[in-house]
């Protein structure tokens, strides 16, 4: 009967470490659907085909704690003459020319408890794709990592950045 009793309980916690560890491994590595946005916009293009920095249009992440989308004046900086024939451009155009923004939908949103600031990350040398993963290899940018707790404190043991609880939780 002891024998039993013990063979019940290896087995319910070696199956409920299976499941922990299957549960846990769908969060790591499932890749959610890429929000449909106002107008689509091609990173593949962009960022892989002709190479743009981030920075080239998220100019904020440097100096801000949100990347936040780009102002439509940097769009037109090059669209006011590139491929202004494109169905996407022309919806770019009238958006700039009846000065109304574009309601981007977010890909990343983190609960208002937490600080981030991509400010910092930047200037620790973190590169977009470490967070983000291959954007210019996304025709549609979808969420690639889950920002939970464990991810960002393994990111931050493996950089030696700060891991007390102030630094993210205000």
């Amino acid at each position: 009967m002891k024998k039993t009793l013990v063979a019940i309980a290896v087995l319910g916690y070696f199956g409920a470490c299976v499941l922990l560890m299957a549960g846990l491994g769908y969060q790591w590595h499932r890749s959610d659907p890429a929000p449909d946005q106002p107008i689509a916009f091609p990173h593949t293009v962009h960022a892989g085909g002709l190479q743009m920095p981030c920075v080239f249009c998220h100019t904020f992440v440097e100096r801000s704690r949100s990347a936040g989308a780009p102002p439509l004046e940097i769009c037109m900086g090059c669209h006011r003459s590139i491929a202004t024939d494109r169905v996407e451009i022309r919806k770019l155009t009238r958006y700039y020319e009846e000065k109304r923004p574009v309601e981007w939908k977010r890909v990343y949103a983190l609960p208002d408890f937490i600080y981030f600031s991509h400010k910092r990350h930047v200037k620790a040398g973190v590169e977009c794709a470490a967070c983000h993963g291959d954007v210019a290899g996304m025709r549609k940018v979808r969420r690639v990592n889950e920002p939970v707790m464990g991810w960002c404190v393994s990111c931050h043991r493996v950089r030696g950045a700060s891991r007390d609880c102030a630094t993210c939780h205000k």
